[in-house]
């Protein structure tokens, strides 16, 4: 089998299109190369000062990692003066964040979530980075707020980085998923995972039980579908969960399931849910569906959301088709409340 690294794998995919310009290949590229950068830093970040907190927090209130600071940052200089982007948008971040003005501006968009489980890395478990690609919408050469937030059928890149026992990078630009693995003894990310479909058969659910006790009644009796073993049509999945978003989608897209992180309807603020759309849930039900999968925000389709807010957060229900559309009719027939009360925040 031919070794194929990551940029001769996307330089391949450009001349398959001979209307590429190049442009969305070197910005592929360079967010590998962050990645690996980020990377190094995951595997000695014991042996260095960069595990622990800061004296800062986020936007939500949140202290924020020196691994969080680091990754960002990384990710922001990779690509701020390259000309192929005109504002970028990081899940540590209140606002958009503008291209220098003495860097030139391009037609692309990139937010991402430089640090996703970063409260595993103090035990040495895995974590990660998700981005997505959108082309800028709006008129001028800087990037406004409406190039930022749009609906994920707009993606048009999209893909997640696992820094664990190794570090995997997969991605997808609409034609297929595609996963390498980080070869250290070379420095380069090598085809592993070509074609990547999520498998037909499940096997686990993912999902933080610690938080049934604020569960919908459609919730709780989803769980229970999933764990039953009486359905002469399907085996019971068993639970997984690493508490690191990318981790635990990682694992359903190579065996098959689902992941989910429903609101809670104990707290008001938190009906819609944890995770951001922009960031988090929309790049990675672009992945899934070109894996064969779906995202379901509990009413509908992730990707079909138009963001009303740049951290708007909401509901995740991801993997397996069957197993999602599934969660949205016990949604339907137990948490009438519930979703009246989600679907006004989610506007």
């Amino acid at each position: 089998m031919a070794l194929i690294t990551i940029e001769r794998h996307i330089m391949e995919t450009q001349r398959s299109h001979p209307e590429a310009t190049g442009t969305l290949t070197n910005l592929l590229y360079d967010i590998a190369l962050a990645a690996k950068i980020i990377a190094r830093e995951t595997t000695r970040a014991g042996l260095v000062n960069i595990i622990g907190s800061t004296d800062n927090a986020n936007i939500f209130g949140e202290v924020q990692q020196k691994l969080d600071v680091f990754a960002h940052n990384t990710l922001f200089r990779m690509n701020d003066h390259t000309g192929r982007l005109c504002v970028m948008a990081s899940e540590e971040h209140e606002e958009i964040i503008p291209i220098p003005a003495r860097f030139p501006k391009g037609k692309y968009v990139l937010v991402y979530d430089p640090l996703d489980g970063s409260g595993n890395v103090d035990v040495n478990a895995s974590i990660g980075t998700i981005f997505a690609i959108h082309r800028k919408v709006t008129n001028g050469e800087d990037g406004q707020l409406a190039d930022v937030a749009q609906r994920g059928r707009n993606i048009v890149a999209a893909g997640y980085i696992v820094y664990g026992p190794s570090t995997m990078f997969v991605y997808s630009t609409g034609y297929g998923v595609h996963g390498f693995t980080l070869d250290p003894s070379v420095g380069e990310f090598l085809l592993s995972h070509p074609e990547m479909q999520i498998p037909k058969t499940p096997r686990y659910y993912s999902v933080n039980q610690g938080h049934q006790r604020n569960w919908t009644a459609g919730i709780k009796r989803y769980v229970e579908w999933l764990q039953a073993i009486d359905d002469p049509h399907r085996k019971p999945l068993d639970g997984r969960y690493m508490g690191a978003l990318v981790a635990d989608f990682h694992r359903i897209l190579l065996k098959g399931g689902v992941y989910f992180y429903p609101g809670d309807m104990t707290k008001p603020d938190q009906t819609s849910g944890k995770l951001r759309l922009v960031y988090e849930c929309a790049p990675l039900a672009y992945l899934v569906e070109q894996a064969g999968g779906y995202g379901s925000d509990g009413l509908g389709n992730l990707l079909d959301i138009q963001p009303r807010s740049l951290h708007q957060r909401v509901p995740l229900f991801i993997g397996n088709r069957e197993l999602v559309e599934q969660a949205e009719r016990f949604i339907a027939e137990y948490d009438g409340e519930w979703a009246a009360a989600y679907r006004r925040l989610r506007g």
